[in-house]
C-alpha cells in the first residue's frame, strides 16, 4: 500500500513493545523529528523498548512519567512538525499537547473502534472471542479513544492467534495505513468522521498479574481463549497436583468428567485432560515454573510422580 513517497516528519509518542515495533518501520519512510517515551523505572533492570531502539538510531529522546510532566515538556520545547504520531504510550494526553501540533495526533489504535477502547485492545479481543479485529487511526482528543477516525482495516482473528502473533499482523497493518492515510490527511484529502455507533462501545482494562490465574470453574472454550490472549502477559497459571505451572497452549475437548479443576492422564502418558465448568482442557504445552517450555508428555514423563 505504500506509494514509495517519504512521509512529512512528525514527532513519535510511544513507550511499549508495540511501539517500539510501529516505530522501527515507520523509520524506514517517516523522518522522526523527536521521540516522548517513558523514563526507565527505578530498579527496573528489563528492556526499555522505545527508548533503547531511539537511542541506537541517535534520534533526539524526551522522557516524561505522567502527563504533567508532558505538559510541561511542551511548555518548553516546540517542534516543527505538523503533527504527531502516538502508538502504546500509556500516558494521557492533554488538550494542550494537541494544540501544540497544527494537524493534531494521530493515534494507531488496535481495534475497530469504538469497540475495545481503552489499555489491551488485543488481548481483549482474543480472550473475548471476537473472529475480527484490526487497526483505527484516529485524531486524539480529551476523551479515552474517544476521536475522530480517518481510517480503520480489519483484520481476521485465526483460531490459534495468541496476543504476540496476532499483534505481529496489526502492527504490520498499522504500518501499511500510516503510509496510505496520513499523507492524504495532512494534505487536506481526508476528512475526520465521528466514530460509528458511540453508544456500543466496549472498553478494554489493563491487564493485571491477578488474570493470569486460572479458574477452572469457567467454561473450558472461555479458559483456552484466555490462554491465547494471555501469553505474552501476564500468562496463565496453575496449580495441577502439587506443581505450579504456565500453560502455553491447550484444546478444547467436549467431555466432562469430575469437578472443576481434577485431573486426568491418559495411560500411554500421551494426554492431560483438567475438568472445568463445561468441557475438559487438553494440555498441549506447559512450563513448569522456572524451566523451558515443554510438551505435555515430557511434563508428565518428568513429574507425574509428583503430582
Amino acid at each position: 500500500m505504500s506509494s514509495g513517497k517519504t512521509s512529512p516528519q512528525a514527532v513519535f509518542f510511544g513507550s511499549g513493545p508495540v511501539a517500539a515495533a510501529s516505530l522501527e518501520k515507520l523509520l524506514a519512510h517517516t523522518p522522526i523529528e523527536a521521540v516522548i517515551t517513558k523514563p526507565r523505572a527505578a530498579h527496573h533492570k528489563g528492556a526499555v523498548p522505545v527508548l533503547e531502539l531511539a537511542q541506537q538510531h541517535n534520534l533526539t529522546v524526551y522522557t516524561v512519567s505522567n502527563k504533567r510532566e508532558l505538559d510541561e515538556l511542551m511548555k518548553s520545547q516546540s517542534f516543527a512538525s505538523s503533527y504527531a504520531l502516538l502508538i502504546d504510550f500509556g500516558i494521557i494526553v492533554t488538550q494542550f499537547v494537541i494544540d501544540q501540533f497544527e494537524h493534531g495526533i494521530i493515534n494507531s489504535h488496535f481495534s475497530l473502534l469504538p469497540r475495545w477502547r481503552g489499555a489491551d485492545p488485543i488481548s481483549w479481543s482474543i480472550a473475548s472471542g471476537d473472529t475480527k479485529t484490526g487497526v483505527s487511526l484516529m485524531l486524539v482528543d480529551s476523551g479515552l479513544d474517544t476521536g475522530k477516525l480517518l481510517t480503520h482495516r480489519t483484520l481476521q482473528i485465526d483460531h490459534d492467534d495468541t496476543t504476540p502473533t496476532l499483534t505481529d499482523k496489526l502492527v504490520n497493518l498499522s504500518d501499511e495505513l500510516i503510509q496510505a492515510i496520513v499523507p492524504g490527511y495532512l494534505a487536506g484529502d481526508i476528512t475526520p468522521r465521528n466514530q460509528p455507533h458511540p453508544d456500543r462501545a466496549t472498553y478494554a482494562r489493563k491487564l493485571t498479574k491477578a488474570d493470569g490465574q486460572i479458574d477452572w470453574h469457567e467454561p473450558a472454550d472461555v479458559i483456552e481463549r484466555k490462554i491465547r490472549a494471555f501469553a505474552g502477559w501476564p500468562q496463565s497459571r496453575a496449580t495441577i497436583g502439587s506443581i505450579d505451572a504456565i500453560i502455553t497452549r491447550a484444546h478444547v475437548v467436549p467431555s466432562d468428567f469430575g469437578a472443576p479443576g481434577e485431573y486426568e492422564i491418559a495411560a500411554d502418558k500421551s494426554l492431560l485432560l483438567i475438568q472445568t465448568e463445561s468441557g475438559s482442557l487438553c494440555i498441549n504445552t506447559l512450563k513448569p515454573v522456572g524451566k523451558k517450555e515443554m510438551p505435555v508428555q515430557a511434563f508428565l514423563a518428568g513429574y507425574q510422580s509428583k503430582l
